[in-house]
């Protein structure tokens, strides 16, 4: 299967692609793929019992990659070794995380913002990051959403539409995040909202 990148998206590596679990033929094939095995994993999610301050973990950050992907990659839950258009260097990924995490901790420790800026800031700072070979910006999405369902606020919409796929909808989405690369917050809070 030949697997594009298109803006925003991570491309793979050959041996990156090469731990794909299933036998898939197309790029549609495999979005649905992935598509099911997010939803099993937010079904779990959902359900997980960790409190939101634990979840402000590498651990539980590792853990919902690993469920959101266990199906569909052998690298699931495991960080990238290779460097990517998108991201930190890898050498900076696990100080950068330590550091957000730290961040994010003290955030809900001290109610610095309230529950859904508190997470789009992970969001944006977990998909700059990017730790993973590719799902992130779904793994930070779905990890921003259960921060803000698990601080009794309902869920994000992130603009009501497939993010997935080229579209008004995914590049409003990018522009909100370079913006807030900028330190403008503000467009990223809003869309996450819309």
């Amino acid at each position: 299967m030949k697997v594009s990148a298109s803006e925003g998206n991570t491309p793979l590596s050959p041996e990156e692609l090469a731990d794909l679990i299933p036998n898939l033929a197309t790029k549609e094939e495999l979005n649905e793929w992935e598509r099911q095995n997010i939803l099993r994993a937010r079904v779990w999610a959902l359900k997980d019992r960790t409190p939101p301050i634990e979840m402000i973990a590498e651990a539980f950050v590792r853990k919902l990659h690993a469920r959101m992907f266990d199906q569909t990659w052998k690298w699931a839950g495991h960080y990238r070794k290779t460097e990517k258009n998108i991201g930190v260097p890898v050498y900076e990924m696990r100080d950068r995380l330590a550091v957000l995490l730290g961040d994010a901790s003290y955030w809900m420790e001290h109610a610095t913002y309230a529950p859904h800026e508190l997470a789009v800031r992970f969001h944006h700072r977990l998909v700059l990051i990017h730790l993973f070979p590719n799902g992130n910006g779904r793994h930070a999405r779905l990890f921003a959403d259960l921060l803000v369902i698990k601080l009794g606020q309902p869920a994000l919409t992130w603009g009501s539409a497939e993010l997935l796929q080229p579209g008004i909808a995914r590049q409003r989405y990018l522009d909100a995040l370079r913006r807030a690369d900028r330190d403008e917050l503000k467009p990223l809070l809003d869309f996450a909202r819309s």
